[in-house]
């Protein structure tokens, strides 16, 4: 017989060479000593077996050969080198096995355990289709990251497609290269101008790499000759074919997809279509969402049915939560905050703004609501569908009065011209659409032209006493739109008192928000000769207008260190609200104005409310101005977001679509 091996020796069994792992004397079968064996050879590594040593033909025991080691090195202690195969056959993965993750330990994260909850339901089900649903800032594209490397790893997805809207584009494709290895190339103009200058006007460009980020408008773009949809759009179907296995979509703030009306069975935008068409032929679906629901039952439904056609059907609304509870992850941060660090507490700051009640912005208001009147009541004259898109150029006043008199000088402009122009007899014309805001996958720059145009457009002339009112606002707001107003010099004072005492800048940032892009460059130009310290570098603007290259350099420069750069002041307009992280170094938000959608304040915050928040407390200010009726009703609707929040976790979607609704039609009757 063989020399009996020890844990530790190699040894030759059954023409392979093997690591002893134990070795066991007493009790075995037909009294011969029980090994158990771990294989080396290259094409069975990690393969165990356990032998009865003596009834093995060939087993014999592999000489230590010193001659090959190092001088001076020695073999591992056997628990040592069995660490370090153990090590190896975990890194091997195998689909076969659910409860063994890799791709937490190949990112280069600061991973948080709940992060693991997406990927361990993902892993269950046959096809990946899971909607991510956490709330805002609890890390939705780290779960989406962890699935996806977790997928290519286990070799079951080649190819990965995330959709996104177009200001979060540059950000997926950093996330994912820098948190997990993986090169994305961004879909878009310059992207197909440059393969096709590489291999010919005819390549499909979508066939030229394997993972894709691209923005809904470049998705859905300009209708084709064919009909179907975009050329893009084609050339993506033409390279998936009818059935693409091993397939990825990821869709980001998905809730852009789904039908906005809330009828029986919605009607699909050239979004939804779009998206239909591409998640129908992928086998795997991700869909990220921190506001899933809209409202609207069947327009919900219909969007499940994107997800997961075999388990939703679109018209038939979700009955229960344990319909979702397969496919849907949904925490809140009131529901993680005591047991994981780095999610602070948010802090509801009241900045009280006193007025005159001969101040412009009061006057202003009693003379709008004045001129509202009248102007409704020209409006009841009109068909319903008339009276509806009309009746939008009051409410619009209303909104940029609140912003500043410079953007509500601008508007009121549109609309004085359009009424002077206005026809006197009305013919029932087709009208346009307002442009939706809310959207978040439109151009800044397009939609400021659209909603003047539309302004313009629709107005109406209510009358000799309208136009008297008309031109006294004209007069009015053009006098003082220039001056810096009390939220300004109350702004500038908790500057000078928090940020730069004794002039000069301490290492804090700031984060402005404010709705239009009229009222953001009137407060670069007024905010700067109020603040004690020279300001120069220390203020920039983040606009929708922005070129993709200089958004990314703003976000660099205010997520560095603040040693590192200048810059301590951040203006920006709603296109940032979505995608962006700006926590790093700054945990103070002014909200300069107030949206009157609940759901777009809740965006706003959640750029620094966010996981991995330095700071234990993030404090959102905004101004409170009780001279103003319309400020009154914004003001408490914040209170009790705020209520809300803190006792159930987030503000229910039913609930914000319809509050959102209701104050589209105006505050003053609140």
């Amino acid at each position: 017989m063989a020399t009996l091996p020890r844990a530790g020796d190699v040894v030759r069994v059954r023409q392979r060479t093997w690591l002893v792992n134990a070795v066991h004397t007493g009790g075995s079968l037909l009294h011969s000593p029980l090994v158990s064996l771990s294989c080396l050879d290259d094409d069975a590594a990690g393969e165990r077996a356990q032998v009865l040593w003596a009834h093995e033909l060939d087993a014999e025991l592999v000489p230590e050969q010193p001659e090959l080691l190092r001088p001076g090195a020695t073999l591992d202690d056997p628990r040592l080198f069995g660490a370090y195969l153990n090590a190896m056959r975990w890194n091997t993965v195998t689909s076969t096995d659910r409860r063994l993750l890799q791709s937490p330990f190949r990112a280069g994260i600061d991973l948080k355990p709940y992060q693991l909850e997406p990927l361990r339901k993902a892993l269950e089900l046959p096809r990946v289709n899971l909607f991510i649903a956490d709330d805002v800032g609890l890390g939705k594209t780290i779960e989406a990251g962890l699935v996806m490397q977790e997928l290519i790893l286990r070799q079951r997805v080649d190819r990965v497609l995330v959709i996104c809207p177009p200001a979060v584009s540059l950000q997926w494709r950093e996330e994912l290269d820098q948190r997990f290895g993986l090169s994305f190339a961004i879909y878009d103009r310059s992207y197909v101008s440059a393969r096709r200058r590489e291999r010919g006007f005819g390549v499909n460009p979508w066939t030229t790499h394997s993972r894709f980020i691209v923005s809904y408008a470049m998705l859905r773009g300009t209708r084709s000759k064919g009909g179907r949809g975009t050329q893009h759009l084609e050339l993506l179907l033409s390279s998936l074919g009818d059935e693409a296995p091993r397939t990825l979509l990821i869709l980001d703030e998905c809730h852009q997809v789904a039908p906005s009306s809330g009828g029986l069975y919605p009607v699909d935008s050239r979004t939804t279509s779009a998206v239909r068409q591409v998640a129908e032929r992928m086998e795997h679906r991700l869909f990220l969402s921190a506001t899933p629901h809209n409202g609207h039952s069947y327009s919900f439904a219909s969007l499940l049915h994107l997800l997961d056609p075999q388990r939703f059907t679109r018209g038939v609304p979700i009955q229960s939560a344990a319909e979702l509870a397969p496919v849907m992850v949904r925490r809140l941060k009131r529901h993680l905050r005591a047991h994981v660090d780095g999610l602070p507490e948010r802090v509801l700051i009241d900045h009280r703004v006193a007025l005159a009640d001969d101040s412009p912005e009061v006057r202003l208001g009693e003379l709008l609501a004045e001129y509202d009147a009248l102007y409704r009541a020209r409006l009841a004259e009109l068909p319903r569908r008339q009276r509806a898109a009309r009746g939008l150029v009051v409410v619009n006043l209303h909104k940029r009065l609140l912003s500043s008199l410079q953007a509500f000088h601008h508007t009121l402009q549109l609309h004085a011209r359009g009424a002077a122009e206005a026809p006197a007899e009305l013919s029932p014309r087709s009208l346009p659409a307002p442009p939706d805001r809310g959207d978040g996958e439109r151009d800044e720059a397009e939609l400021d032209a659209e909603e003047d145009a539309f302004n313009e457009l629709v107005s109406l002339d209510a009358g000799a006493k309208a136009r008297a009112l008309l031109q006294e606002m004209l007069d009015l707001s053009a006098q003082h739109k220039a001056r810096a107003d009390g939220r300004v010099r109350v702004l500038a004072d908790w500057i000078n008192r928090e940020l730069c005492p004794g002039g000069s800048f301490k290492h804090r940032r700031l984060v402005v928000f404010t709705e239009y892009e009229h009222t953001l460059t009137w407060l670069k130009r007024v905010l700067p000769p109020l603040i004690q310290a020279e300001c120069g570098d220390r203020i920039d603007r983040y606009t929708g207008r922005l070129s993709d290259d200089n958004r990314e350099r703003l976000k660099a420069a205010f997520n560095s260190p603040p040693e590192a750069h200048p810059l301590r002041i951040l203006l920006c307009t709603d296109a940032a609200r979505e995608g962006i992280n700006l926590q790093a170094h700054c945990a103070d938000l002014f909200h300069f104005d107030l949206p009157w959608n609940p759901s777009r304040i809740e965006q706003r915050n959640g750029r620094i409310d966010r996981v991995l928040q330095p700071e234990p407390q993030v404090r959102c200010h905004y101004f409170h101005v009780p001279a103003r009726p319309e400020d009154r009703v914004l003001t408490y609707l914040v209170r009790k977001l705020h209520t809300i929040r803190e006792e159930l976790g987030s503000l229910s979607q039913v609930i914000s679509s319809r509050l959102a609704a209701r104050l589209e039609e105006g505050l003053r009757d609140l």
